[in-house]
């Protein structure tokens, strides 16, 4: 059977956990398999993996509709979150005030009256309860002739039951607490909603493109006409002008001007970023006092804000490991406690001669005690609220999943250059060979044009400065013709019909390419502490370039800060030679090196550190380093300098480069555990708590809801407080 693309609703109401509780109930039957659905609480959306199944679109369709709840076909243009308004102007929060008025009136028309409860006090009762209970009653329905009690059931039954016995106050007031805590969890997500919609308003609605305008290598030369456009109309290539102050409309790169870019929507870094002719810009990035003229690399839709407002809207339907745990915890709690309220109900008045009202009343607090409201909710809005502060710090989480293993790890691993270094490498010498009997092999113009043309076919950071150091010179590049690249090795090429070797000093090696006389110059320590790039024809080494990487300037305390974190190995993956390696190590403070590595065997080395220490995180930024993302317990990108398979390979993404993010999410990772932890404690503390109560008589049945719906507010609140980028109580540790 063919694979298909997987079916995706948006759905109407998605705002709460009830809500996937209610679909998942009537999904898994028809799918079968719990890892087919994925659910985005923040765009209200539902994915389901058809690929490889008989599903039919009807039969989803179908699904979803015995639940109550509207759906319709998603679609691309919602593929940004909508504005929404407030949480408190909708049918839920007017419900809930109603519900809340009607009880307060029957209870003062029952208290300033002498029956026992007025008529009028039976009808305020009545409005305020129906107010309460006119969103559950169906899902209560549901739920009952599925036989899969849930929160919507227990509370219509412990309302109903409270009807039966007499206790109207009783009845409104746990209707009301029941729509208010319902409230509170939809205006919980609606918040983490909101801190993503407000990425979205960072988009002009315009961008100002230079039609008619031709261009030489600097840039615009001429331009006949300024026309404005959506960003979203733009194509890639097109020519855009910026003006002084204005939002940078999409990605591109700067043609012409000078100007300083404040880049801390995208990255998190406060301080603007000077940009120059070449230097690459982002969507949704501030312009300062210089007008830049620019050209579009991506269009709106696969900029790197519209990604990250994607990614992180998808993010929450990777459920945590936590969140796992509570919804399955919560699936076998709910029948349990049903089971025993009717024990409860029914036992001690057959067997032991107790009031049949007595116990009734307990069983019916039973009932609203099994309610797994906080329990429920304090994960998911600890997760979206962790996921939400991470983006506005610039560390993009691809999941929940994914927030909890920074707290887990025991080891990690770095790549070296562009990731503990500036990756940026730069010549600081090249040398021509001199052999007595040949004489000099070339000049050292007609070298470094070689080494040019071979290294502006390359995507090596090392081949690249090469190229751009001689087009600072002024040197055209030579000639050449059938280029191969050699992963991790080197590249070789055609110059004027002979083969020409441009790589590391094994590539040369293994093509038994002889250093001649520069044999010792190689060998000194001093030039081994660089970056070494040989080029060779068939018989020998015509000569070699130094090039110098510097260590970025917040490595050193990075590493020192996750080692003070708890992270007592912390690793660095080359495929430099040992002595440049060596270098970068001592500098930054990592003991255990791993140098002269090919892509294939930083896979190796890091499969063998997840076998030796568990949960391994792996740092990098280029191509070569995806396959080891890939395999790490945790991928981690460098998202300023990060090639855009490493990206999409890794699990987090660092937007600025600023390596002092990784003890920053780390921390992040322990603060978001710890709070998840406090409130499933609490939730179950409150529950523990009440049982007791009730089978010693103490607990009514309004307290047991204003406790339950009390802990649903105090947990929400906790999660929020995640929303903070800071970490207001300092530096944990597990």
């Amino acid at each position: 059977m063919p694979s298909r693309p997987p079916l995706q609703r948006k759905i109407h109401g998605l705002d709460c956990a009830e809500e996937v509780a209610l679909l998942k109930r009537e999904l898994l039957p028809v799918v079968g398999d719990d890892a087919r659905l994925s659910f985005d609480l923040l765009r209200a959306k539902l994915t389901v993996e058809i690929a490889d199944t008989p599903l039919s679109e009807e039969e989803i369709d179908t699904a979803i509709a015995r639940t109550g709840l509207r759906s319709e076909r998603w679609h691309d243009a919602a593929t940004q979150p909508p504005h929404h308004a407030s949480r408190w102007k909708s049918p839920r929060s007017l419900l809930t005030v109603i519900s809340g008025v009607g009880g307060i009136t029957g209870w003062w028309l029952q208290t300033s009256s002498s029956e026992t409860i007025p008529v009028l006090a039976v009808i305020a009762y009545s409005i305020g309860i129906v107010a309460g209970l006119v969103l559950v009653l169906p899902k209560a329905w549901r739920s009952l002739v599925a036989r899969r009690p849930d929160m919507n059931l227990l509370m219509s039954i412990a309302v109903v039951g409270a009807i039966a016995i007499g206790e109207w106050t009783e009845a409104a007031t746990v209707a009301f607490l029941f729509s208010l805590s319902l409230l509170l969890e939809s205006w919980s997500i609606g918040r983490a909603r909101r801190a993503i919609e407000s990425l979205m308003q960072l988009t002009p609605p315009v961008a100002r493109e230079l039609v008619g305008s031709s261009d030489d290598e600097l840039g615009i030369v001429e331009s006949h006409e300024i026309v404005e456009k959506s960003p979203s109309e733009v194509a890639v290539g097109a020519v855009l002008q910026v003006r002084a102050g204005d939002k940078i409309p999409l990605d591109g790169l700067v043609l012409r001007g000078v100007s300083d870019v404040n880049e801390s929507p995208i990255t998190g870094e406060s301080v603007p970023v000077e940009k120059n002719p070449g230097d690459s810009l982002y969507a949704g990035t501030i312009n300062g006092d210089g007008v830049l003229t620019m050209r579009t690399t991506k269009t709106a839709d696969d900029t790197t804000l519209a990604r990250i407002i994607r990614l992180v809207s998808e993010a929450g339907s990777k459920r945590a490991a936590s969140e796992q745990w509570v919804e399955k915890f919560a699936a076998i709690y709910t029948p349990i406690v049903f089971s025993l309220a009717i024990l409860v109900m029914l036992v001690p008045p057959l067997l032991l001669g107790g009031q049949w009202s007595d116990w009734i009343y307990r069983a019916l607090v039973l009932l609203v005690i099994a309610c797994p409201c906080a329990l429920v909710i304090s994960t998911p809005v600890s997760v979206i609220s962790a996921l939400t502060s991470a983006a506005r710090k610039g560390v993009l989480i691809k999941g929940g999943v994914f927030i909890e293993l920074p707290a887990h790890l025991n080891a990690i691993a770095f790549d070296k250059t562009g990731t503990l270094t500036v990756g940026e490498p730069a010549v600081s010498e090249w040398v021509v060979s001199q052999d007595e009997e040949r004489g000099t092999c070339l000049d050292q113009d007609a070298l470094l044009a070689i080494a040019a043309a071979i290294g502006s076919q390359s995507n090596h950071p090392l081949s690249l400065a090469i190229a751009a150091y001689a087009s600072a010179r002024g040197i055209t590049p030579a000639p050449v013709h059938d280029v191969v690249s050699v992963p991790g090795k080197g590249t070789t090429a055609t110059v004027d019909g002979r083969t020409i070797s441009m790589g590391s000093p094994r590539f040369m090696k293994e093509r038994s390419i002889d250093s001649g006389n520069l044999s010792e110059q190689l060998a000194a320590p001093d030039i081994r502490r660089h970056s070494l790039v040989l080029i060779g024809d068939e018989d020998r080494v015509l000569g070699y370039f130094t090039l110098t990487d510097p260590v970025r300037g917040d490595a050193h305390d990075a590493i020192a800060q996750l080692r003070a974190s708890g992270i007592a190995t912390i690793s660095m993956l080359t495929g430099d030679h040992n002595d440049a390696a060596m270098a970068v190590a001592e500098e930054t403070g990592i003991e255990d090196v791993h140098s002269q590595l090919l892509p294939e065997d930083k896979v190796e080395v890091i499969g063998l550190m997840v076998e030796e220490y568990g949960n391994v995180a792996m740092v990098g930024d280029g191509v070569n380093d995806a396959p080891a993302l890939a395999i790490a317990t945790l991928g981690i990108a460098m998202g300023g300098t990060a090639s855009d398979a490493a990206i999409e390979t890794a699990d987090v993404t660092l937007m600025s480069g600023d390596l002092r993010l990784l003890p920053w999410l780390r921390n992040h990772s322990i603060r978001t555990l710890r709070i998840i932890r406090q409130n499933i404690v609490f939730a179950l503390s409150i529950k523990a708590l009440f049982v007791l109560l009730t089978f010693f008589g103490y607990a009514s049945l309004w307290a047991a809801i204003a406790a339950d719906t009390g802990a649903s507010l105090l947990v929400i609140f906790n999660a929020l407080r995640l929303l903070r980028t800071d970490d207001p109580d300092g530096d944990q540790r597990r």
